[in-house]
C-alpha cells in the first residue's frame, strides 16, 4: 500500500465509522486514512458473510469499488485475504492480529486463570468481555466441559443490548452516554424474549447499575440464561464484565442468582486487586 493510496480521488466517497460522541477523536492530519480503510475491509467479513465480492466489500465499507479492489489486492498480496474467482475471504493469517493482543494485553492474561478456576469449580461455562461499539467482544472464555453456546470463545462478538455482559458494561457508563448509545441502536430481536423497546432497555440497564449485576433470560439465544458482574480495577473503573452461561432447562433465573452470583462476586473481588 503506497502513500499515493492515502490521497486518491476515492477519499471523498469514504466515510469513517461513527465514533463515540463522548470521545473527541484526534485531528484528521494525525490519522493514516489508508490504514483505517484497510482495517475496515478486514472487518467487513463476518460469520454471516465469510466470503464477499468487491462490490459487497465496497458497500459494507463505504469505499468505491475501485478502492475496495485495491485494498483487497493489497491484503491478498500480504496474505491476509484469499481469492476464489470473484469471491474474497480472510485467511488464518488474520489471527496474528488477535494473537498479538491475546499475548501482549494484560487484561486477558489476568482474567483467564481466575475465569478457568471459577468455571471448573462451578462446572458452568464462563466468559469475560469488553464493550466495543455496539457489541461485547469476548476476551476470555471456558466451557468447563459444557456445550452451551458458540459465542463462548475469545474473539466472538455479541450484541450488548441483549446480553448480561453488555448490560453491566453499559451500566458503567454515564447516563448521557447510555442514552446516546441506545439512540444509535436498532435493538434487533434475536428471540421472542429480546428487549427491543428503548425505555425498557434503559430500565434494565438502570437495574443492573443499582444491583451491581445483570441477568438475561433467553434474549440472545433460546435456552440460554446468563448472569454477569462488572470487573473493576483498583480505581473503581469498569474494565470488563464476567459472566456465567447456563441452559434454561437446568436452572431457573432464581437459581441462577442464588448459585452463580456469590462466586462471581468473589472472583470480582479477587480480580479487582490485580487489575
Amino acid at each position: 500500500m503506497s502513500d499515493d493510496d492515502f490521497h486518491t480521488d476515492d477519499s471523498a466517497a469514504w466515510r469513517p465509522a461513527p465514533r463515540p460522541e463522548a470521545s473527541p477523536g484526534p485531528a484528521a492530519r494525525d490519522l493514516v486514512a489508508g490504514l483505517e480503510k484497510g482495517l475496515q475491509v478486514i472487518e467487513a467479513f463476518d460469520q454471516d458473510r465469510p466470503r464477499l465480492t468487491i462490490a459487497e466489500v465496497a458497500q459494507r465499507t463505504g469505499l468505491t469499488r475501485a478502492a475496495a479492489r485495491r485494498y483487497l489486492i493489497t491484503l491478498a498480496h500480504l496474505g491476509f485475504v484469499s481469492q476464489d474467482r470473484r469471491l474474497f475471504a480472510l485467511t488464518p493469517k488474520v489471527l496474528r492480529l488477535a494473537q498479538s493482543y491475546m499475548h501482549s494485553a494484560r487484561l486477558p492474561r489476568i482474567v483467564q486463570p481466575e475465569l478457568h478456576k471459577l468455571a471448573y469449580a462451578m462446572k458452568e461455562a464462563s466468559s469475560a468481555g469488553t464493550l466495543d461499539g455496539d457489541d461485547v467482544i469476548c476476551i476470555a472464555a471456558t466451557s468447563a466441559g459444557r456445550v452451551i453456546s458458540a459465542t463462548l470463545q475469545p474473539g466472538t462478538r455479541v450484541p450488548a443490548h441483549c446480553t448480561s455482559n453488555g448490560r453491566v458494561l453499559l451500566a458503567a457508563l454515564p447516563q448521557a452516554e447510555v442514552d446516546a448509545w441506545i439512540a444509535r441502536q436498532s435493538l434487533r430481536a434475536y428471540t421472542p424474549h429480546t428487549v427491543t423497546l428503548p425505555d425498557r432497555l434503559r430500565i434494565e440497564i438502570a437495574h443492573a447499575r443499582a444491583q451491581g449485576y445483570a441477568c438475561v433470560d433467553q434474549e440472545l439465544e433460546l435456552g440460554l440464561r446468563t448472569i454477569a458482574v462488572p470487573l473493576k480495577n483498583y480505581r473503581g473503573d469498569t474494565v470488563a464484565a464476567l459472566n456465567f452461561s447456563v441452559h434454561a432447562q437446568r436452572m431457573t433465573m432464581d437459581q441462577l442468582v442464588e448459585h452463580c452470583l456469590p462466586p462471581l462476586k468473589q472472583s470480582q473481588a479477587t480480580l479487582r486487586q490485580l487489575l
